[in-house]
């Protein structure tokens, strides 16, 4: 068990409990601690003013019955989070240590929440994950079921927000268009304008599309486009892993169907195979790589 595990464990546990908890209680609950007594000791203090550093605020105090008097430990949920939010004692630790390493931009409003504080802490963030108004108003609608308004690549859109998710260094939202009548993709750093309420939602919630499931050339909001290439053989078992296909060898090309909704991330794609692969159809893509390479040139 690593560190991390072992902290999200004991915060799990110090706040899935009625009572306070010695240490030696503490250390059969959650385990990853030294076989020695000394070792033991030593680490559990050092855990201990790490949860302090974190701004969780543990709380030492007797435990009952114990003769002489043995200290124990305990984190109230009071004092923890807001009871306006409820969250499962294992989803708080998470949470917490979460917004920790990985802050999000914009406010510090949700880790006060959390019971944080927003003193520099001597802690080494591992990335940083954008926030703004725009975000923050879709995630209110998708959780009212309300209806939004907004401008996508200059088009006004009305659509129903179902989920959002951070993939590749983006946030995406899957939601129900009411324009094209079926689920869209849309990346959120490229609506240009303010988000707009509307009425309540109607369309019944399915499964959002996962970007994360996604290769880079099929996320976009349009309509998909069948293109076909042609693959030579060499590199046609490596084109097939890379696109989730198992794709044979055999013989001296391979064409494919590949659906396209980002021109500009296939277009990356296929030039990584040079002169071994090429477009075949429709004839508008084809003329689009054409004109994109001589640009390059």
């Amino acid at each position: 068990m690593d560190k991390l595990e072992r902290l999200l464990n004991l915060t799990a546990a110090l706040l899935d409990t009625d009572r306070v908890l010695s240490a030696e209680e503490l250390r059969q609950r959650i385990g990853g601690y030294p076989k020695t007594q000394a070792a033991f000791r030593r680490t559990f203090e050092r855990d201990k003013d790490d949860l302090r550093s974190l701004g969780i605020p543990l709380r030492v105090l007797p435990v009952a019955g114990s003769d002489p008097p043995i200290d124990g430990y305990r984190i109230l949920r009071s004092e923890y989070i807001g009871q306006e939010i409820h969250f499962e004692p294992d989803e708080l630790a998470a949470l917490h240590l979460a917004a920790r390493l990985i802050p999000v931009d914009g406010t510090q409003t949700g880790l006060l929440k959390l019971g944080g504080t927003t003193e520099s802490l001597e802690i080494q963030e591992i990335g940083q994950v954008p926030f703004n108004d725009n975000l923050a108003a879709l995630i209110a609608a998708a959780g009212e079921r309300s209806a939004v308004a907004f401008l996508y690549r200059d088009a006004r859109r009305e659509v129903e927000p179902w989920q959002l998710s951070f993939v590749r260094g983006h946030w995406y939202l899957a939601a129900w268009d009411r324009q094209q009548q079926d689920q869209r993709l849309f990346r959120v750093d490229r609506i240009n304008s303010k988000i707009e309420k509307l009425d309540a939602a109607t369309e019944p919630r399915t499964t959002p599309t996962n970007p994360a499931q996604l290769r880079s050339w099929e996320l976009g909001d349009g309509e998909p486009v069948d293109v076909k290439v042609v693959v030579d053989s060499e590199q046609a078992v490596y084109f097939g892993y890379l696109i989730g296909q198992k794709i044979s060898a055999e013989g001296s090309a391979t064409e494919i169907t590949l659906k396209v909704r980002n021109f500009e991330a296939f277009r990356s794609f296929i030039l990584t195979f040079l002169e071994h692969a090429e477009v075949l159809e429709p004839q508008s893509v084809r003329d689009d790589m054409v004109q994109w390479l001589k640009e390059l040139a």
